[in-house]
């Protein structure tokens, strides 16, 4: 195999804010080239991240415009790039490697690319999902956790922004889908990265979205906050269209706090934790729910 068109690949989607960290071993080629077949991977090298016709992006690369088209939904199709409409048909733009293609894979998961992605996060620490700042991620705190004497921007309350969009769907946690592949999966659940859009009916027909209600999206969540999960998503002000319900021994953004040790891999929300010595019973629920084993009973609790 050549690799130069997928070191030309990993040099573009590194160019990304986003970033894809190289390695000495050169794994993120081996996992390019799991993903993207050669022709796939030359078209991707001069896509841009702003969305242009079928015929721009093969005009860049020197290809006939019709096959170019195919090629490209092909590419949509395996979670590769992403297509949106334009006003004289359909656009497609480059994507993140995360998050983006990674979150694509979902249907092509196997041990191989699951084995490939393991070693990437390992040598690199964690990748882009743990670099420094900004971090790729942020926690959203679910409303009820939040005094109501506090004003509370609408990004920053999980439930409201469910609340605000038009349409809800639900797939597999890739993160969990991936280290399930290796045999070190943990008991939370699976479907449970929610998804919402603006728009009515944006998930009706999905292969990989299961359309749900809002009330069934809500449930989700709650779900998620009892079983003591970390809720995040994109680490932007606007624009922020899913939810993920995390954990530290699977996801690639918690595992740089939890495992490789980069306090910076998530972007912390406004709020802490306290522990109210008035009604603290010592349980011990909050030591058993902290993903991150933040807390400590020194002794006993009267």
């Amino acid at each position: 195999m050549s690799d130069d068109v997928y070191r030309r690949l990993a040099k573009r989607l590194d160019e990304i804010p986003n970033g894809f960290e190289p390695t000495e071993s050169g794994i993120e080629l081996r996992l390019l080239e799991k993903m993207f077949d050669p022709d796939e991977a030359e078209l991707a090298c001069g896509m841009r991240l702003t969305a242009e016709s079928a015929g721009d992006v093969a005009a860049r690369a020197r290809r006939v415009a019709g096959e170019s088209l195919e090629r490209l939904q092909g590419m949509v199709r395996k979670g590769l790039i992403r297509e949106g409409k334009g006003e004289d048909g359909p656009i497609f733009a480059l994507i993140p490697f995360v998050v983006g293609i990674y979150e694509g894979q979902l249907e092509r998961m196997d041990e191989e690319m699951a084995s490939l992605f393991e070693q990437y996060m390992q040598e690199t620490r964690g990748g882009s999902m743990a670099r420094g700042e900004p971090a790729v991620h942020r926690v959203i705190p679910v409303d009820e956790a939040i005094p109501v004497e506090l004003e509370v921007f609408p990004y920053e309350r999980a439930s409201e922004l469910i609340g605000a969009a038009r349409s809800w769907g639900v797939r597999d946690c890739i993160c969990r889908v991936q280290r399930n592949r290796l045999g070190k999966g943990c008991e939370h659940e699976i479907e449970n990265c929610l998804i919402f859009a603006p728009v009515p009916n944006a998930f009706e027909g999905s292969e990989l979205t299961r359309a749900i209600t809002k009330d069934e999206s809500l449930a989700i969540l709650r779900q998620a906050a009892d079983a003591g999960l970390v809720h995040s998503s994109m680490n932007q002000r606007d624009q922020i269209l899913y939810i993920c319900n995390c954990c530290t021994c699977c996801c690639g953004v918690l595992r740089g706090v939890a495992e490789f040790d980069v306090p910076t891999a998530v972007a912390r929300s406004d709020f802490q934790t306290v522990v109210d010595g008035e009604t603290c019973t010592g349980c011990g629920a909050c030591l058993e729910r902290c993903q991150f084993g933040a807390l400590t009973m020194p002794g006993e609790v009267t």
